[in-house]
């Protein structure tokens, strides 16, 4: 999906109704907006629900300061307004009261911005504003501050955050990528000392590879590969909705019979994914025109290694990403179902993802269908994709529970004896 060629009103409610349905703003909270190449900005209106805002409820706000629209525009607009004079070359703003973020807004903190190598990527600084009246010209000013020193993202003192962008995926991107990492921090402190990335460690993910693929045409589509092609998207737009990835970052692959196998490209919005966006790599050649995900090379190492493995997932669900980003081990052996399916969970170093994908695919075996990769991301196979994504289901409710848990009291394991009966009942190898 190309939103250059969607208007900015119908932008504004789709991108306001991602944020509400993942419960990150409520039915009056934060506000949206958009300059178009006339100079008009279009910004959702003050007093409506946006859980059911439509294009009609959108406002244009002429360069003149009038206003086209059957509302009044957002009691934001000032700040609106200060980060467009300040930026000409932003056109997007965002703006909402996230409760990951919000908490860091009323300790008045920044969240840490090298948990996981994605987050700079896509959001290199960040600064705090000076608190002020909502609404107010005064904190037009304070937010103006920030963006005139060419930081494109403010947490507000006790308030929330903005975000300034080309365009409106971009701010929204910073936005669940930004709440994403500050949900992070808030779990993992529960578990222990959290361990950041190195300085300028991030940069180790921008590999290239999966851009030197030579390219191959292929001459028609079986039934077996669209319906994996159908199968992928629909249990990738689920992991969206539940959280398991965010809009540009997890990559899911499935292997077919002739030995190919289709994969998630690169820099596509997983909530709008479609069957014919997916990437078929075959004999280390992609797809003509199109752009496999990074990890491409480690999942076909992957099945290379391991002729059993169907489908590999690479994704970062945040509850289970706390294990990522500290010492503490995940341990599967809290009740039956999470010890069948995800077995003996490694925790794999961060830098062998991107320089020793043959060593890192080896890791995987019968007891090892799950690992953990350190500030990066969780790695799940299984003989299909059904399997795969019960896992990673199973992981990160797994991972949820142990949470949970550290405020009740110290966790029982099953005993070795109890793993013993289950490997027999349930025919576990290894």
């Amino acid at each position: 999906m190309n939103i250059q060629y969607i208007h900015p009103a119908d932008q504004l409610v789709m991108f306001m109704q991602r944020i509400y349905d993942k419960g990150l703003t409520t039915m009056s909270g934060g506000n949206l907006s958009i300059r178009d190449t006339q100079g008009n900005i279009w910004i959702t209106p003050a007093g409506i629900d946006k859980g059911t805002l439509t294009r009609k409820d959108i406002i244009c706000v002429r360069p003149d300061g009038s206003c086209e629209g059957p509302h009044k525009p957002s009691s934001e607009l000032p700040f609106h307004e200060s980060v467009y004079r300040m930026r000409p070359d932003l056109n997007a703003v965002l703006h909402a009261h996230p409760p990951a973020l919000v908490a860091f807004s009323i300790v008045r903190k920044l969240p840490d911005l090298d948990l996981i190598p994605s987050v700079r990527h896509i959001c290199e600084q960040m600064k705090i504003a000076t608190y002020a009246v909502p609404g107010s010209e005064a904190l037009g000013v304070e937010i103006g501050k920030v963006f005139s020193q060419g930081c494109d993202t403010a947490l507000l003192e006790n308030h929330g955050v903005c975000i300034g962008a080309p365009d409106m995926f971009t701010a929204f991107q910073r936005f669940e990528t930004l709440n994403y990492t500050a949900t992070l921090e808030v779990l993992a402190s529960k578990l222990g000392k959290i361990h950041s990335l190195p300085e300028n460690a991030y940069h180790m993910s921008e590999t290239n590879e999966h851009t030197k693929l030579d390219d191959f045409i292929p001459r028609s589509h079986t039934s077996e590969e669209l319906a994996a092609r159908r199968d992928m998207i629909t249990l990738i737009h689920r992991s969206y909705k539940m959280g398991l990835f965010t809009a540009t970052h997890g990559t899911y692959s499935v292997r077919l019979s002739d030995g190919s196998f289709l994969i998630t490209p690169f820099g596509f919005d997983r909530a709008y994914l479609e069957e014919d966006d997916l990437v078929r790599v075959k004999g280390g050649m992609k797809e003509l025109g199109k752009t496999p995900s990074r990890a491409v090379l480690l999942h076909q190492k992957i099945y290379e290694q391991h002729p059993d493995v169907g489908a590999i997932l690479l994704a970062h669900p945040v509850h289970a990403m706390a294990f990522a980003v500290t010492d503490a081990a995940f341990d599967a052996r809290t009740i039956p179902e999470s010890y069948i399916l995800l077995r003996d969970v490694k925790t794999l170093p961060y830098e062998e993802i991107y320089r020793e994908p043959d060593k890192m695919a080896a890791e995987f075996d019968v007891s090892h269908p799950v690992a953990i990769v350190e500030n990066d991301c969780v790695i799940v196979t299984g003989n299909s994709l059904l399997q795969a994504f019960d896992r990673l289901e199973v992981m990160e409710l797994t991972a949820n529970s142990i949470l949970d848990s550290q405020s009740l009291g110290s966790i029982v394991h099953i005993s070795e004896a109890e793993i013993a009966e289950l490997k027999t009942a349930f025919h576990l190898e290894g």
